[in-house]
């Protein structure tokens, strides 16, 4: 039973790491770009997938979005609140959570051909919604003109700057995951019989 307690303590606080990651690269970690600042929150949710796995990936950016939907200001401009969904960027905060599973899901095995093809796939579900929504809420909820024009202004723009980061973060996932193994070892080595 303590070696449950203690495992599911550990999987909390691995969440909790990466709703604060994303929480601080929202917010802080931002380079002046035009339109908006470039942030690295994709990159993010892929190596919370890559190191955390499918569920616990999932489970630490749906925290992030569910933070921010109940008024934390964590979104970007340390915005926050349930009207951050007729927002058109919010796609891509849902995108996150799906972006996280696939990257577990697919990758997180330490090859790194599995979890460059696990980072590809996830920053291409990331991206197919954060555009998707992006497109819905400019055109039929806004009513604003030159949807394509601001398609590309507004999401392809940032495409190759996460792709770049994906790729780093598969890389780095491999490195860093077998750490995080040890320790959980460590965690059941050191557990009293």
């Amino acid at each position: 039973m303590k070696i449950k307690v203690k495992y599911i303590a550990a999987d909390i606080a691995e969440c909790a790491v990466f709703v604060a990651l994303m929480t601080v690269c929202t917010l802080f970690v931002q380079i002046p770009f035009y339109p908006v600042p470039l942030t690295f929150q994709t990159v993010i949710s892929v190596l919370a997938g890559l190191l955390l796995g499918k569920n616990k990936g999932m489970a630490s950016m749906a925290c992030y979005c569910l933070l921010g939907l109940v008024g934390a200001p964590v979104f970007s401009g340390f915005g926050g609140g349930i009207y951050s969904v007729f927002k058109p960027t919010f796609g891509y905060i849902l995108g996150f959570i799906f972006s996280a599973f696939v990257a577990g899901y697919i990758g997180g095995n330490c090859g790194i051909k599995r979890n460059i093809t696990a980072a590809l796939a996830a920053f291409s579900a990331d991206y197919i919604l954060g555009i998707s929504y992006f497109a819905l809420v400019w055109h039929f909820w806004l009513k604003m003109p030159d949807l394509w024009n601001n398609i590309i202004l507004y999401n392809i723009l940032y495409m190759p700057k996460d792709l770049v980061l994906c790729i780093l973060a598969a890389l780095l996932s491999c490195k860093v995951a077998p750490l995080i193994r040890r320790g959980k070892g460590n965690i059941k080595k050191n557990m009293p019989q």
